[in-house]
């Protein structure tokens, strides 16, 4: 994935509305992860997984324990997506697990970046301590998400562990988390009616051109 990036302390000027996602959305997570080709499987799972290892995997996300956010484009296509795991163990500091996706058509706009803000902000509200991203040493881009962050980075070879220690919540942390879910549930119905208007459009359209066409041939 070849994904400019933000962190933290110096966050994108342009909202880009990131929704949470449920069960509802299964059926686009599987569309956007099977889009991925071959590399781009590898870099995001570690391996190249099959469509069935990819069908899998979507099947198995637990939306009550994890939290899964991406962004739609207009044409309700979900071009980036997040899954923050949760990790808590005894006598361990409550964690979470970072891992991303962006479409190709959809990469160097920061999506990889704003998405990361809006996972440790999600994690920091849920009383998170550490974010962890475990990517191959090749991924450049998650790589540079995490130092970007502000993350401690360990390199073992092929692979590459970063670590981010997370601040307490606050008031304008929750209060910035429930503004940026409002926003972009808005947006996504209104790319919904809008989507639902154009297709009403076309269908009227192709009702016009058959009645033009059986007139052009009840015709003299």
């Amino acid at each position: 994935m070849a994904e400019n990036a933000s962190g933290p302390s110096a966050f994108s000027t342009v909202l880009v509305p990131i929704r949470s996602l449920g069960p509802g959305h299964r059926d686009r997570i599987a569309t956007h992860l099977l889009a991925l080709d071959a590399h781009d499987r590898y870099l995001r799972f570690g391996y190249a997984a099959t469509d069935e290892q990819v069908g899998a995997y979507v099947a198995g996300l637990d939306f009550d324990r994890d939290d899964i956010f991406g962004i739609y484009n207009r044409k309700l296509e979900l071009i980036a997506m997040a899954h923050l795991a949760f990790l808590r163990e005894a006598d361990a500091p409550a964690g979470a697990e970072f891992g991303v996706s962006v479409l190709k058509k959809a990469r160097g706009r920061g999506y990889g970046g704003r998405l990361f803000e809006r996972a440790v902000m999600h994690a920091r509200n849920e009383g998170i301590e550490l974010m962890f991203i475990h990517a191959l040493s090749e991924n450049t881009a998650m790589i540079k998400i995490a130092r970007n962050a502000g993350a401690t980075l360990e390199r073992a070879g092929s692979e590459t562990d970063a670590y981010l220690r997370l601040p307490p919540a606050t008031l304008d942390s929750r209060m910035s988390e429930m503004v940026e879910e409002q926003l972009a549930q808005t947006d996504y119905r209104l790319k919904v009616q809008a989507r639902n208007f154009l297709d009403f459009l076309g269908q009227v359209q192709e009702i016009r051109q058959g009645v033009r066409d059986a007139l052009r041939k009840s015709g003299p």
